[in-house]
């Protein structure tokens, strides 16, 4: 890691990207921290893209992470992991970033009309770029934890083993602060399941 952690979460309104990035916000500021945090919702409402922008280290003067700054790019849908993979930490030509994505796919209006062609095959053109990229099947494991609106839990455990400066024991903290408490087993258990995926 940098001294700064540079941290992008992109995926489709809907999936749970701000409050990934809001734990992630929090868990760093309660381990001391300067964070700074930034959102950009889109058409997020329609089904548009959603990205937010996380930054933590001992003085954090911007929101924003710039391409080729990104410790960690999470994307929550193969077309979002692709559209932000130019962010990842480049270092004498070689990517020390990694691109976490959910195998997972989301059509948007625009290719369901013709519009545009969805790239089917992005994690495999990732690779080929030489990338650091680790592709999970999020949806399908929340799926079969009972919840498919949980794999951006999945995500977060999952990018918790990766984001090293930060304890797990904090990051489970997080989860007992900000989810509900009927829902709190399931998302611990889709925590669990996203650090045994890495």
């Amino acid at each position: 890691m940098s001294q700064t952690t540079n941290i992008i979460f992109a995926g489709v309104g809907g999936q749970g990207v701000l409050l990934i990035a809001e734990m992630t916000s929090q868990a760093a500021a309660r381990c001391g921290f300067d964070v700074k945090q930034t959102e950009v919702h889109g058409v997020s409402q329609r089904g548009g893209g959603v990205e937010s922008h996380v930054r933590f280290g001992q003085e954090v003067f911007s929101p924003l992470v710039i391409a080729g700054t990104a410790d960690v790019v999470v994307g929550l849908e193969k077309l979002e992991g692709l559209r932000f993979a130019n962010f990842v930490r480049q270092q004498n030509g070689k990517a020390r970033g990694v691109v976490l994505v959910n195998d997972h796919e989301i059509v948007p209006g625009s290719v369901a009309k013709a519009i545009e062609k969805y790239p089917y095959k992005a994690i495999e053109f990732l690779k080929e770029k030489n990338l650091r990229v680790v592709a999970l099947p999020a949806s399908v494991c929340a799926k079969e934890l009972g919840d498919g609106r949980i794999a951006n839990v999945i995500m977060l455990g999952a990018m918790s083993k990766l984001i090293t400066n930060i304890s797990e024991s904090v990051w489970k903290e997080m989860l007992n602060e900000k989810v509900p408490k009927k829902y709190l087993d399931l998302n611990m258990k889709a925590f669990e399941k996203g650090r045994s995926l890495i």
